[in-house]
């Protein structure tokens, strides 16, 4: 079947469809990575995006439940050149294509997406139409009526309806050591000695099971919860998810954050990085085209160290609203923002960037939370 991408500014693409059909609006954003596309479409950080896909080919090895980031697809629409007719992997349940019509996500291949990708770094982030019953002049008035990210709350939209207790890992497939030469091998979780609450604005299963790795025993949280609340939870420290939208519609949640400053431990990530330094009193902005692959170089300004991270984001923190007690920790060695930020007066610390998926060397930033618990225990 046939479909129209029509992007706000009047340039239409003309591709086939795959996955849902009918119509959705959202705002354009691209991808680099070369692998990845089911975590990526169901982190809740692509919630209402367009996921358009800069590698020329999707949907080799299938999909698989058990790698979702969350319970279904978050992305609006998938942008693809090429989908693979076949897909092959051992764990594989249904193609790409089946998944997504399933969950009611349109998607369109036949597009150059490396041209698209030139059109969004040139013109910033632009509004789209994705359908298979308009005409090219419906569609691009529909993208030109679609809503932007400024100002959107979509944190609400995808954090949990009520608390709860991570239980461990998402994933329970095996893998092959080599060292024992078997199929049966399991890395056995830790004891859960700090307990920790994850306040959920849109949080990857994976970090989930990456701080339960790391010893943390989880109690995960709406955003709405109120610093009371969380305090009354006496946990050893609070982790502030990544997630979508606009961080200035959460200054609620900022709010609550800065009752929380120095009364324990507070570790962020991505929107919650942002939330954490409004909460420290700075400001953040819209980036063109944000950034949002996984070969991002940050540089830590403490250590001068320099890691290769994931991120996923259309908002950062303004540099010069980073003053009093807030201090820059990282930045981003591809275009000079801001990638961290910390109190300079009590344990809260945040980072732009994600520690999973691979690459693994960004996993370290797990070990400053670590860091902060034990010597606030002290």
């Amino acid at each position: 079947m046939k479909a129209i991408l029509a992007l706000e500014n009047g340039i239409i693409f003309e591709g086939t469809s795959f996955g849902a059909t009918g119509t959705v609006t959202g705002e354009l954003a691209f991808n680099t990575a070369v692998v990845g596309y089911q975590e990526l479409l169901t982190d809740p950080s692509w919630k209402g995006l367009f996921l358009t896909c800069t590698y020329t080919h999707i949907g080799s090895y299938g999909i698989n439940e058990e790698d979702n980031e969350s319970d279904r697809p978050q992305a609006a629409a998938v942008i693809a050149t090429e989908l693979s007719r076949l897909h092959s992997n051992w764990r594989a349940t249904e193609s790409l294509g089946d998944w997504l019509a399933r969950y009611g996500v349109p998607g369109i291949e036949g597009v150059d997406t490396r041209k698209l990708t030139l059109i969004i770094r040139e013109n910033g982030s632009l509004r789209a139409c994705l359908t298979t019953e308009l005409s090219a002049d419906e569609a691009i008035a529909a993208a030109k009526a679609a809503p932007t990210l400024a100002g959107a709350d979509l944190a609400s939209a995808v954090t949990c309806t009520a608390p709860y207790q991570w239980e461990g890992e998402s994933r329970g497939w095996k893998l092959p050591n080599k060292s024992r030469g078997d199929l049966s091998y399991y890395t056995e979780l830790p004891a859960a000695n700090r307990k920790a609450v994850v306040l959920d604005l849109g949080v990857q299963r994976s970090v989930l099971a990456t701080l339960r790795r790391d010893g943390f025993d989880l109690t995960v949280v709406p955003a709405s919860t109120s610093a009371a609340d969380i305090l009354a939870l006496s946990a050893d420290g609070l982790f502030i998810s990544h997630g979508p939208g606009d961080p200035a519609a959460l200054s609620g949640v900022a709010a609550e954050v800065a009752q929380l400053i120095g009364k324990l431990p507070i570790y962020a990530m991505g929107l919650g990085h942002q939330v954490l330094s409004m909460a420290l009193g700075c400001k953040t902005e819209k980036l063109p085209f944000g950034h949002h692959g996984g070969n991002y170089a940050v540089r830590d300004l403490r250590s001068d160290a320099v890691s290769i991270t994931t991120q996923n984001n259309f908002f950062a923190v303004t540099a010069d609203s980073v003053t009093g007690d807030a201090v820059i920790t990282h930045t981003n060695l591809s275009d000079g923002t801001v990638a961290g930020v910390a109190s300079k007066s009590a344990p809260a610390a945040g980072v732009q960037f994600l520690p999973v998926p691979p690459p693994t060397d960004a996993s370290r930033t797990f070990a400053e939370l670590i860091d902060m618990v034990d010597s606030f225990k002290k």
